[in-house]
């Protein structure tokens, strides 16, 4: 079952939380913007309430989620309603794919790559952005998991075991970008983004499907 119930009780409150932290979602969303295609037709998995893919032109949105869909659409993103591992969607549909915070709520990580790969088209890029569980704002993430009504259900990986997912379900030349070194009361100012992982909270992964 996809762990939707909290973002359509609470889905004003999660479109909230880009306002309430700015600085943080401007530092996320400089560093989704490094490594996303520019042309071509996208599709963002996960789309949520399309603070991601509306800014950075990602046309396509897919959520489980009916109610933050509807703020989706209203950030001119033509939706579609269901789930990451069993996309509507013909082979080799896109040219690019963006999912931001989405595969820690998914049922099963792998068959949402293997769907990816599929509507991908060859020479296709996929984007995902994710919390690191290994930085210190995943593990405070995991500290107080029962008490966030969003993440109390979620599964938190390690970016070393998003690069294994995405070699294992075919995709390759993964390449790395990460902010956020620091929690999110801390942060005021929009943070310079960095290569690599292993030091921001929020990691983001470009990988080619061949």
């Amino acid at each position: 079952m996809p762990r939707i119930a909290p973002f359509e009780v609470h889905h004003r409150r999660y479109d909230d939380w880009f306002v309430r932290h700015a600085a943080a979602y401007q530092s996320e969303l400089l560093a989704v913007r490094a490594l996303l295609p520019w042309r071509g037709l996208g599709l963002a998995i996960g789309v949520g309430t399309g603070r991601f893919a509306a800014p950075l032109g990602v046309q396509v949105g897919i959520d489980p989620a009916r109610a933050v869909l509807d703020y989706a659409e209203k950030r001119d993103i033509s939706v579609v309603q269901g789930i990451a591992e069993a996309l509507p969607f013909s082979n080799s549909s896109f040219d690019y794919i963006l999912s931001v915070t989405t595969i820690c709520f998914v049922d099963d990580a792998t068959a949402m790559l293997t769907e990816a790969y599929r509507v991908l088209k060859p020479g296709g890029e996929l984007v995902i952005g994710f919390i690191d569980r290994t930085s210190d704002l995943g593990q405070h993430y995991l500290a107080h998991q029962a008490e966030n009504v969003f993440y109390r259900e979620a599964t938190f990986y390690s970016a070393d075991e998003v690069e294994q997912l995405l070699r294992d379900t075919g995709f390759t030349e993964p390449v790395w970008v990460q902010t956020l070194s620091k929690t999110l009361d801390e942060i005021d100012d929009i943070e310079p983004l960095r290569a690599g992982y292993g030091q921001g909270a929020f990691v983001v992964v470009k990988a080619n499907r061949p």
